[in-house]
This record gives structure tokens, C-alpha cells and sequence, in this order.
């Protein structure tokens, strides 16, 4: 390997380094990704403090986004060192296009975060739904029963009451509104 970098200038050798070292990282940090694992950001502290929480999901600042950078300052040092003399103006495109790496990064990250889907269970979005009668439910508020309804694939036993009539199991009912975490139900 040693070899291969002899003939090179310190500039030359100094990009093949940082893109070849950025590269297993970034490697390494892809197979733990994919495996379910994760690095840290080595964050871990000896007191309660709020070292690693963030008001998102993107840390500008983090082990990964400095691999993302070096990864493409690296790279873009290698491939145009040959056709850019001007060592500044290679080193600026160097660390633009370093920059624009973490850039696409967090763009995809944020398109990855949107496709996430919240799945809390909201007794309000109920309203309106039909169920079905699981235990007898009391006529006039006398008593609670329990109807099951589906919401977003999942099944809920939930505690009902009726202002109407009995309404025995198996009775489809519509859930007309929630008074403290119990249904007041009505027959369909």
C-alpha cells in the first residue's frame, strides 16, 4: 500500500488517506445500520445531563456527518487532483463538495423520517366508527359495557354507555362521542 503512495505529493497522499479511512468508516457504520445496530456518537457521560438530545433527528455535529464530509472532501480530492493545479481551489472544492455530502445526507434522512408512520392509539379518533357490542351494555348511563372496535388494524375492547336503551352483545353500534376514556354508543 505504501508503495502505491510514494510517487504522490502530500497533498495527493493526504486526500488518498482521508478518503480511503472515511470510506471503511463509513462502511463499517452501513453494515451496523443494516444490521440493526448503531454506532454512537460516543455521547455517554458520568452525570444527568441533556448531552445528546436534540430538538430532531439531525445532529449537524455528529461522528456521522464528519465520516459524510470526509468521505467527499477525500474523494474529490483523489479525483481531481490531476486536472486542478491550484491546491486552493482544489482544497475549496474539496471541502464543498464534503459539505454538500452531509447536505444530501440530511435530505434523505428527512425523506426517510417522513415516511415513518405514527401508530398512538387516539380514543378520540373513534368517534364516528362503528363496533360491535362485546358485553351488555345498561340502558339510560345505568352501567358499562364493552364493544370492540378496529382502529388502523387493531382491535380495541373498550368500556361503552348508551343514553338510549339496552343494547345487548353483538349489536353493531356507532360511537357518537368520548366522555372520560369511555365510549357513549348508540344502536346503528
Amino acid at each position: 500500500m505504501m508503495d502505491f503512495l510514494d510517487g504522490m505529493s502530500t497533498l495527493q497522499q493526504s486526500f488518498w488517506w482521508v478518503a480511503m479511512i472515511a470510506s471503511l468508516i463509513f462502511i463499517v457504520q452501513l453494515i451496523f445500520t443494516i444490521i440493526g445496530t448503531d454506532l454512537s456518537d460516543g455521547l455517554g457521560a458520568d452525570f444527568h445531563g441533556d448531552l445528546d438530545a436534540v430538538h430532531g433527528p439531525f445532529q449537524l455535529f455528529s461522528f456521522r456527518n464528519l465520516i459524510n464530509f470526509l468521505m467527499g472532501f477525500g474523494w474529490t480530492g483523489v479525483a481531481f487532483y490531476p486536472s486542478i493545479s491550484n491546491q486552493m481551489l482544489l482544497i475549496g472544492l474539496a471541502a464543498a463538495v464534503g459539505i454538500l455530502f452531509v447536505v444530501i445526507f440530511f435530505v434523505v434522512i428527512r425523506q426517510i423520517l417522513k415516511l415513518t408512520e405514527d401508530n398512538t392509539f387516539n380514543i378520540d379518533k373513534l368517534i364516528g366508527k362503528s363496533a360491535e357490542v362485546y358485553l351488555r351494555i345498561p340502558a339510560a348511563r345505568s352501567g358499562k359495557g364493552k364493544v370492540q372496535v378496529s382502529l388502523n388494524g387493531t382491535s380495541h375492547e373498550l368500556q361503552a354507555i348508551t343514553e338510549t336503551e339496552e343494547i345487548s352483545s353483538g349489536t353493531m353500534v356507532r360511537i357518537v362521542r368520548v366522555d372520560e376514556k369511555i365510549l357513549i354508543v348508540e344502536k346503528i
